[in-house]
């Protein structure tokens, strides 16, 4: 599962400054109760009105029972680095952490 790799790495991202955040269109408690579950070490938003998953493309009505597999890297500056439209859960985390060092090894 794509969270437990950015759990399980979330030690070499802390390392690059770098902050995880997941968010589902679940509502506190449940969110809460998956994150413990799984043990997460990053915040977990709820997006139960669908605002973020609209402005990030990760569904397209408010009414959506599901989002999308996407993420973004998102730049110190707030600008967007690079979107990941397709997500193979297994291997993204380590995709992202990749990176970002070489982002960081360019400047």
């Amino acid at each position: 599962m794509e969270g437990r790799g950015f759990r399980d790495l979330k030690p070499e991202f802390d390392r690059l400054e770098t902050q995880i955040l997941g968010a589902s269109f679940d509502d506190q408690a449940a969110n809460k109760a998956f994150a413990a579950k799984f043990q997460f070490n990053f915040p977990l938003l709820c997006d139960t009105t669908r605002q973020i998953g609209l402005a990030y493309h990760a569904c397209e009505a408010v009414d959506a029972q599901y989002a999308k597999r996407i993420s973004y890297l998102i730049g110190p500056d707030g600008k967007i680095r690079k979107a990941y439209e397709t997500v193979q859960p297994s291997q993204h985390p380590s995709q992202v952490l990749a990176d970002i060092q070489g982002q960081v090894a360019a400047h």
